[in-house]
């Protein structure tokens, strides 16, 4: 081999080493300075801290809608013919509005023949009096004995008795025609009607009258819970597919049942609207306010019969935190215990957590609504 030719190869082999040896030290010092791939957040999610607010205290009750007061309209006389009917149920009635009448005729005669008779004994009652003067003028003189005297002023007095009893049958008579109508007796709703045109009533009741429409929840308590309750207090009631009811307390019952140990709570209710008597149907009442913490119901988990929430740590891994709630409003939960106020809970997403899970906190917009679908950091 010529000097020149192994120059050159032991050149070559010099370049190709050095190469392998760059190489070798490129690679080692990539894999030396690459960094460990930080953990991937599951899941960006909202954030809120516990809010004091300032929340009313509240008795719940269950009870029964019924008339304030229920009057029985009845017939005050009775063997006469139900000529006709005006009012129906549901009706609005107004004090002294007609509501049925009775077939009126006999009653009529007989009150003509009443007055007639009384026409006739006043007219007798008048001579018996005048005969009495004239005797009572002449006892003196002696031409009517003493007995005679006596039987004039008996007889003036047993005609004027006969005349007020004539008068007062009148009376009787006169009140029989007029019961002959049968008045509302006070402004009200007919609530129920027992009245049929043709018919002789055998029973005295023909309508009932919720008075002046008002309407009460008689409402069941707790014995220990009574003493809360004051006259006037606020409650809201809330019958069944209905708009809620505003109503005060009017009373509360003196006595609690002896095996329910539950007590009856009247309440008014000035606007029952759609509300009828008979109705079941549920309450609140307002006992006053206190202070505490509160979260929105989203950020409130229930697993396993319990109440949870998920507080994110520092390090922005999720711990899940059991809770005691208590008075719902709106769409906000007070929170009773298991929670500080700097606490950082999540709001939204926490559905798709599960304890020891790494998120990534963001603005309400940018939440996501399911797993894997993180929003991209923001530089």
């Amino acid at each position: 081999m010529k000097p020149q030719t192994r120059k050159r190869l032991i050149i070559a082999g010099v370049v190709i080493v050095a190469i392998a040896i760059v190489i070798a030290i490129t690679r080692g010092g990539d894999k030396a300075e690459k960094p460990t791939p930080a953990a991937k957040a599951s899941l960006s999610v909202t954030v809120e801290s516990p809010l004091p607010m300032r929340l009313t205290q509240k008795i719940s009750a269950n009870g029964n809608i019924e008339a304030w007061q229920e009057a029985a309209i009845g017939a005050n006389v009775t063997g006469l013919i139900l000529a006709d009917v005006k009012v129906n149920v549901g009706d609005v009635v107004k004090r002294g509005q007609l509501l049925a009448n009775f077939s009126n005729q006999t009653v009529a005669a007989d009150l003509e023949q009443t007055k007639a008779k009384t026409a006739e004994a006043e007219a007798t009652a008048a001579e018996a009096e005048a005969n009495a003067e004239r005797a009572r003028a002449v006892a003196d003189s002696g031409a009517l004995s003493k007995q005679q005297l006596n039987q004039y002023i008996t007889a003036a007095q047993t005609a004027k008795a006969r005349l007020n009893a004539q008068i007062a049958a009148g009376k009787a008579q006169a009140v029989r025609l007029n019961d002959t109508q049968v008045l509302a007796p006070d402004d009200g709703i007919i609530s129920a009607r027992n009245a049929t045109v043709g018919s002789v009533p055998t029973t005295q009741e023909l309508f009932r009258l919720i008075r002046q429409g008002r309407l009460e929840w008689r409402a069941e308590v707790s014995s220990l819970q009574i003493p809360l309750l004051k006259p006037g207090m606020l409650v809201t009631i809330t019958p069944p597919n209905s708009q809620p009811i505003k109503g005060k307390v009017r009373i509360t019952a003196p006595t609690v049942d002896a095996k329910t140990r539950n007590g009856i709570v009247y309440v008014d209710l000035p606007n029952p609207g759609p509300a009828k008597a008979g109705m079941f149907a549920s309450g609140d009442f307002d006992v006053g306010f206190s202070d505490g913490l509160t979260l929105p119901q989203s950020a409130v988990m229930v697993r396993d019969g319990y109440s949870y929430v998920f507080k994110v740590g520092a390090d922005g891994k999720v711990a899940q935190t059991k809770v005691t709630v208590g008075r719902r409003i709106d769409e906000r939960v007070e929170i009773l215990n298991g929670l500080s106020v700097d606490a950082k809970v999540v709001t939204a997403g926490g559905g798709f957590l599960t304890d020891g899970d790494t998120v990534r906190v963001v603005a309400p917009e940018a939440a996501d609504i399911a797993p894997n679908t993180a929003a991209p950091a923001k530089n």
